[in-house]
């Protein structure tokens, strides 16, 4: 019963900004964790930034950590990700999903039980290219 919108992508040069939002509908948008992840072209989907709820715990992937930032405010909805200092490299389709129940910290969801999320939003392109 729950759909997860992304939004915010499209081109950008390299060194520029982008935010992408994630808002999550339904009866109940309740989730212990939500992330986001990237699949660049010819590549697999790999994690970019987990968030856990009841802690407010995040996790960034190495290629990103201090250049983009998951947020949210008090509604808890919608996610955030600031993007900034872009690469070409972070060119891909982005995607958001969600767990429902309460399980392990932002790491382990994002890197090793993202097969566990719930539920995933159709995904957001952004290109990064002169």
């Amino acid at each position: 019963q729950l759909e997860l919108v992304e939004s915010g992508g499209g081109l950008v040069q390299p060194g520029g900004s982008l935010r992408l939002s994630c808002t999550v509908s339904g009866y109940s948008a309740d989730y212990a964790t939500i992330g986001w992840f990237r699949q660049a072209p010819g590549k697999e989907r790999e994690a970019v930034s987990c968030l856990t709820d009841r802690d407010g715990n995040t996790y960034y992937a190495d290629s990103v950590k201090g250049r983009f930032t998951v947020s949210r405010d008090s509604t808890k909805n919608p996610v955030y990700l600031e993007m900034n200092s872009l690469k070409v490299e972070d060119t891909g389709v982005y995607y958001c999903a969600i767990d429902r129940a309460p399980g392990p910290p932002a790491q382990d969801m994002c890197e090793r039980y993202s097969f566990a999320m719930d539920f995933w939003g159709q995904g957001t392109l952004v290109n990064v290219s002169e």
